[in-house]
């Protein structure tokens, strides 16, 4: 069967990878897009991702460039996968370059640093109105690569766009459902990274399974108090986007913020610990936006609030978590 549909994908790291070659085993014809030319010449000479997803062969389908318009131009649908900071600055490179119907996608996570503003939001703003949409829940990159049993969540305010785009990554090993929550699916995606730092910083001091089980239950009420608060459904937080995301991330060691956690935990800076991680940390900007966006709202996140202080104003873990214990009995719900 040759190929019918065209896809761009913006961002060449684990997860823009291993999404790239998801679509290109479905038959999609795949451009995947890297801004360092350095590191984009050994994935067309080795036919592989060495750095980010070893071992996994890049598919026939899959052409990797190193050229942005070599990339977007003429192609059928935009998939962007570059980390929240570059969001904006990688919609306004590709905005001359591409139809003004190109519908676009994305599966970064995070709130865009500063303005707070939902990806959504800054879709709007860049390039106006066209299909959009967001793909995010609880994933692994190279389990993704290795073609291990997935589920995730497209959600769109188009219901058709949901449904077509969901039609690209569905396939025997990856199960794709739509939703029209687009709002609660980002907030969903971005906050759970904050409240793995907190798991991964908890288990790191030796707390214990009973802590993470309490991390991850209050976090997930800290997450629908703000997706509820700017507009997101609450069934959408029990869905893959939220509870899913949440537990996969606050308890595997693939998990890059459950793994800042563990090293904050042994006294490693931030930057030390970023350095032996060796790729982006999402939840240490979204901490900053989250926190910020939660004061703006009047929203109580407690665990997110201790998160924050630790990476932004040198608290200790420890007195983080005496902070939480103490404070005032209230009732669960």
């Amino acid at each position: 069967m040759s190929p019918t549909t065209t896809i761009a994908v913006l961002g060449a790291g684990s997860w823009g990878t291993a999404l790239a070659i998801l679509l290109s085993r479905n038959g999609n014809n795949v451009r995947l897009w890297g801004h360092l030319k350095a590191e984009i010449e050994p994935l067309q000479q080795d036919r592989e991702n060495r750095q980010y997803l070893p071992g996994i062969p890049l598919p026939e389908l899959l052409q990797p460039v190193s050229d942005l318009a070599e990339a977007v131009t003429g192609a059928d649908q935009l998939l962007v996968v570059v980390p929240s900071h570059a969001f904006r600055q990688a919609l306004e490179a590709v905005k001359p370059l591409i139809a003004t119907d190109t519908p676009v996608s994305w599966a970064t996570k995070g709130l865009e640093p500063k303005t707070r503003k939902l990806l959504h939001q800054v879709t709007l703003e860049v390039l106006g109105e066209r299909p959009i949409a967001v793909v995010s829940g609880p994933t692994f990159a190279m389990e993704v690569a290795a073609g291990l049993p997935t589920a995730i969540t497209v959600a769109s305010p188009s219901a058709e766009h949901a449904q077509r785009f969901a039609g690209y990554l569905n396939s025997d090993c990856f199960r794709a459902y739509t939703s029209d929550d687009i709002i609660g699916v980002q907030i969903g995606g971005g906050a759970k990274n904050v409240l793995a730092i907190a798991a991964g910083i908890a288990d790191g001091l030796g707390f214990g399974a009973n802590t993470r089980a309490a991390l991850i239950t209050r976090g997930l009420a800290e997450i629908m108090r703000l997706g509820q608060a700017v507009g997101g459904k609450p069934e959408t937080f029990m869905g893959l986007a939220g509870l899913g995301d949440l537990a996969l991330t606050c308890t595997d060691n693939q998990s890059r913020n459950r793994r800042m956690g563990l090293a904050l935990a042994k006294g490693l800076t931030i930057e030390q610990a970023r350095k032996e991680i060796g790729q982006e940390v999402e939840g240490v900007g979204t901490a900053q936006e989250v926190f910020d966006k939660a004061n703006e709202l009047g929203v109580e996140m407690p665990i997110t609030e201790q998160v924050y202080r630790i990476l932004y104003e040198g608290l200790d873990p420890k007195e983080a978590v005496h902070r939480l214990l103490a404070r005032d009995i209230k009732a669960e719900y």
